[in-house]
C-alpha cells in the first residue's frame, strides 16, 4: 500500500482538503468535520444540499459513525470493494452534508485510498472537480486543475469507468433477511445483479 507522506496527513488534520486515486475517478477527501466540509463544498462549488459519501478503508471502521449490520457484509463480499456505496444509519445524526441521519459509505479498493483512510480513518469520497466540470482521470491533474499544492495531492492515473452503485440498506420485517435494498444510482453493478443476489442470499 505505501505510505501516506506526513504533509498530506498533516494538511488533513489542519481541516484541509487532499486529491487522490481510486479505483474510478479521483477522489477529494477531507476528515468529516464542519470547517474541512466547508472547505471541501467551497472547492468544488457544491451545493450544501448535495451530500457526499465517505470513504473508509474496512465496513469495521465505517462502525464508529453507522449502524453496519451483518447483512451489508455479506452483500458487499458479494460484489467486491469499490463496487458499491451503501446508504446506512448513522449512530447519531452527521453533518447534513454527509446525509445527516443516513450516510453513504464506500470501502476504497485503490491501495492508495485505503493506505489514507488506513492513516486517518474515514474521509469524504467525492470526486475530485468543481461541480458540473468533467472530471479528470489523473489525480495530480485534478488537484492541478482545482489549484491545489502539489503536498495536497497523492499522485495516481485512475482507470476511469462507471460509478459505484449505491444501494441503500433498511430494517424491513418483510424480507427473510430482516433487510431491504433499495437501488439508488446504478453504477458499476447492475440493479439486476443486486436482484439476483437479494433472491439468492433470502
Amino acid at each position: 500500500m505505501g505510505d501516506i507522506p506526513a504533509p498530506a496527513l498533516e494538511i488533513l488534520h489542519a481541516g484541509g482538503v487532499v486529491a487522490y486515486p481510486t479505483s474510478t475517478l479521483p477522489g477529494l477527501a477531507t476528515l468529516p468535520t464542519s470547517e474541512a466540509l466547508d472547505r471541501l463544498f467551497t472547492l468544488k462549488q457544491r451545493q450544501a444540499n448535495q451530500p457526499v459519501s465517505l470513504g473508509v478503508a474496512s465496513l469495521e471502521q465505517a462502525q464508529a459513525l453507522v449502524d453496519v449490520p451483518e447483512f451489508a457484509y455479506r452483500l458487499l463480499e458479494g460484489f467486491g470493494r469499490g463496487t458499491l456505496t451503501l446508504l446506512l444509519d448513522a449512530h447519531v445524526p452527521l453533518d447534513a452534508r454527509l446525509g445527516g441521519n443516513r450516510v453513504a459509505v464506500r470501502v476504497f479498493a485503490h491501495p492508495t485510498a485505503i493506505a489514507l483512510a488506513s492513516a486517518v480513518g474515514p474521509v469524504t469520497a467525492t470526486s475530485a472537480n468543481v461541480a458540473g466540470v468533467a472530471p479528470l482521470d489523473d489525480s495530480q491533474a485534478a488537484g492541478d486543475l482545482l489549484g491545489l499544492p502539489d503536498s495536497a495531492i497523492l499522485p495516481g492515473a485512475c482507470p476511469g469507468g462507471m460509478g459505484s452503485t449505491l444501494v441503500s440498506i433498511e430494517k424491513s420485517s418483510q424480507n427473510p433477511s430482516g433487510f431491504s435494498v433499495s437501488i439508488m444510482r446504478e453504477g458499476v453493478i447492475p440493479t439486476n445483479d443486486v436482484d439476483a443476489w437479494m433472491l439468492k442470499n433470502h
